[in-house]
């Protein structure tokens, strides 16, 4: 699924760059490729959530001493935490857009934007080591 989110979050990104460089027309086209991004950022996220409460490495873990440990922190508190930000950024960025169609580039602008600083939010706080391959 992580998979998925970074896909669908980097191809919206891009096509949303590509129209607002381009000066293109903001459609109801180009408000469907938008969530592309947002679904899979929202499932990934109530998984997430889920995990959260039932995983040993999230909440049942919090602790004076976790906060000590690096790796201990980023999955208590510093992963969690920027996701929800990047959830409420991404969200908010397609909110925008979709009331700007037929406005002009604006809706590419809301979505590049958000989109973008939602994406690079993710992919600072995702624990490589803990990926398939690493």
């Amino acid at each position: 699924m992580s998979y998925l989110v970074l896909l669908g979050l980097l191809i919206s990104f891009v096509a949303a760059l590509a129209g607002w460089l381009g000066n293109k027309t903001f459609t109801d086209k180009d408000r469907k490729l938008g969530l592309l991004g947002l679904i899979p950022v929202h499932l990934q996220w109530v998984i997430g959530i889920i995990l959260y409460f039932v995983s040993p490495l999230g909440m049942q873990n919090f602790s004076g001493e976790a906060m000590g440990d690096s790796v201990s922190r980023l999955y208590i508190l510093e992963h969690p935490l920027t996701m929800i930000i990047a959830v409420i950024l991404i969200t908010v960025g397609y909110s925008r857009a979709k009331r700007q169609i037929g406005a002009g580039n604006n809706g590419f602008r809301s979505i590049a934007i958000f989109y973008g600083i939602g994406l690079l939010l993710i992919l600072s706080r995702i624990p490589w080591n803990a990926w398939p391959g690493n």
